[in-house]
């Protein structure tokens, strides 16, 4: 079962069972795991959807794992800035996930996946947006964050940096601004290497639901042979990693004792004109009684505890405020 709707577009899609193609990959943070979908794509009502009935299995011990209170993130942060300052790293990207019981904010009622879906779509419009269940996996996100977006015919290519999250109606600090830079600096490191024609947008507000980001957009020409060693540079970006990214990665295995799974990987959708690779951020993932909803942030040297887990309980909100129960 695949739903999804491309970013800025009101038409729904699911996949055929036509197996000679694949046309959309579920790719891990750490490119481990990989879920393709495969069949041509063909449209779907929202009415067809809101009956989805689909209900996921149980997986308890994933619970402990994601257990992270206030305190105990806390003591992750002051110990990714440590690693910061041992490091000398602008920024290291950590996350944590959130238990959210049904019955804790249901009153006993059932979870509809379809029409918590068609909610999650409706209020994140500019966002790439997807429900799945495939191999006892079932998995609902969305986020308008472009890895990366290729024309066939013409080999245009564009992508983004995006970084610094601050409640819509918050004005920016020197802190989001300084997490921002290095995405751009790394974005537009990689390029050089692999595109011709390069041009850079200012730096510009991109609104999500109830928060902001800063962003840089980027315009190139790639050609064919060169597009997946781009893909493989780029991600991850130092906005879900940090930078330099050997480093990070190795930082996030030290400090985080849960797998990110899809969280903070990519989406790779392919039409007969466009491939398109989505960062996969704004997402959870469903069990028979409760949810693992992802979230995380960049860490500085600047950063603050409090603020970076209040920061993430804000983008927790994404999903949880969408999640309809009957």
């Amino acid at each position: 079962m695949l739903y999804f709707r491309f970013p800025d577009s009101e038409t729904f899609f699911t996949t055929d069972d036509d197996s000679s193609a694949v046309n959309i990959s579920f790719i891990s943070f750490d490119r481990k795991k990989e879920l393709d979908f495969k069949g041509n794509l063909i449209p779907i009502s929202s009415e067809q959807i809101a009956q989805e009935e689909y209900i996921p299995k149980s997986k308890k011990e994933r619970i402990e794992l994601y257990k992270d209170t206030e305190d105990s993130y806390s003591r992750k942060v002051q110990q990714a800035i440590d690693y910061i300052t041992t490091n000398q790293l602008r920024k290291l990207v950590i996350s944590r996930g959130k238990i959210l019981m049904y019955t804790d904010i249901s009153h006993d009622k059932k979870l509809s996946l379809g029409k918590s879906f068609l909610q999650f779509s409706k209020n994140y419009p500019n966002a790439f947006c997807y429900l799945f269940e495939k191999d006892g996996q079932c998995w609902m996100g969305g986020f308008s964050e472009v890895l990366g977006k290729y024309n066939k015919k013409t080999n245009a290519f564009e992508t983004m940096s995006l970084a610094g999250t601050m409640p819509v109606d918050e004005a920016w600090t020197e802190k989001e601004i300084e997490e921002q830079k290095p995405v751009t600096e790394y974005v537009q490191s990689v390029l050089k290497r692999f595109a011709v024609d390069i041009s850079i947008s200012k730096v510009q507000d991109h609104i999500s639901g109830n928060i902001k980001h800063l962003r840089t957009d980027f315009k190139a020409t790639v050609y064919p042979q060169d597009l997946e060693n781009l893909i493989k540079e780029l991600h991850p970006t130092p906005a879900v990693c940090g930078f330099p990214k050997d480093v990070c990665m190795q930082g996030i295995k030290i400090i985080e004792f849960n797998s990110r799974e899809f969280y903070s990987g990519f989406i790779k959708v392919e039409t007969e004109e466009e491939i398109y690779y989505f960062v996969n951020l704004r997402c959870a993932e469903f069990f028979k009684s409760y949810a693992i909803l992802y979230v995380g942030g960049g860490i500085t040297e600047k950063s603050d505890p409090q603020k970076e887990w209040t920061e993430t309980e804000l983008k927790s909100l994404a999903i949880q405020h969408n999640l309809v129960f009957e």
